[in-house]
């Protein structure tokens, strides 16, 4: 569980970046160059050796629907909430419930504990009231942030569905295979939609990709499939939006998308942050059997 909520806090401050400083930039482009930064990042801890015998495309394929599509698709969200990263933060917040559903089905069983830290986890994220904006693009986002979300939830699944059917094998060791797969889908995706004209990067946007690349996606990504290996399924479906409170409290206060707090803003941030710690807590002592 600490892995997961390390990486909360770092991908707190990641919406933040990418709606104030990256404005401009092609979002597919982004997330190439994120991915791309990330598998370089551990290439020298591959291991071509420790992947067990016929898991090569399974992990490369996990990569691809848990990186590349989510990526593709949550970097372009930000193109229809322009100035309001904490947006997409909160549209990411059914992603608790696509976990516990994928998990479910996957196991052929039904935990209703789990069930119930999801949706609690989801109130404590809608409690937050969004500032308003042009529904049409809302919605656009809305319906790429669940893309992203299934794709997400479905990748950090089978993953750890893997990884406990070999819990032999060292995640650092093989962790390249998916960050190869998920390139390789935003690689195609940006050869094929991205603007050319809008790939241009000052100093800033370097220095906050390089951050976003390494920290944000190769260090993130990396310790939260590792955690996800070692947690219950309703702990990871809570924790999924442990970082939409965090990431709104940044993107509103640290990087002003509000210039000053509104009435109730506080209050919400702090009720919808307890739900989703007593999700986390539920799914906590549900039986540790899944």
């Amino acid at each position: 569980m600490q892995y997961l909520a390390i990486v909360s806090l770092i991908w707190a401050f990641s919406f933040g970046l990418i709606g104030n400083t990256l404005t401009g930039i092609d979002p597919i482009f982004v997330a190439t160059v994120r991915l791309g930064v990330a598998g370089l990042v551990f290439l020298p801890f591959f291991r071509l050796s420790q992947v067990p015998t016929g898991s090569h495309l399974k992990l490369i394929s996990c990569g691809a629907v848990q990186f590349g599509v989510m990526y593709v698709c949550y970097m372009t969200a930000f193109k229809f909430v322009p100035a309001q990263s904490h947006l997409v933060a909160l549209f990411s917040i059914l992603t608790p419930l696509y976990v516990v559903l994928i998990n479910d089905l996957r196991q052929r069983q039904f935990h209703r504990k789990y069930l119930y830290a999801a949706l609690l986890a989801i109130a404590g994220a809608a409690t937050i009231k969004a500032k308003a904006g042009s529904m049409d693009s809302l919605w656009i986002a809305f319906g790429l942030m669940q893309i992203a979300g299934l794709a997400f939830g479905f990748g950090q699944v089978y993953y750890r569905d893997w990884k406990r059917n070999h819990p032999e094998t060292k995640d650092h060791q093989i962790f390249a295979l998916l960050y190869a797969g998920g390139f390789l889908v935003a690689a195609i995706a940006c050869s094929l939609f991205t603007d050319g004209e809008k790939t241009q990067l000052d100093t800033q946007q370097i220095q906050v990709l390089a951050y976003l690349g390494i920290i944000a996606s190769g260090v993130g990504f990396f310790l939260w499939n590792k955690g996800a290996a070692i947690s219950r399924a309703g702990t990871l479906a809570a924790f999924n939006n442990a970082v939409v409170p965090l990431a709104m409290a940044c993107s509103l206060f640290i990087f002003g998308e509000i210039s000053e707090i509104e009435g109730g803003a506080l209050l919400r941030l702090i009720l919808g942050s307890a739900c989703i710690i007593a999700a986390v807590i539920l799914a906590e002592k549900t039986p540790r059997q899944s």
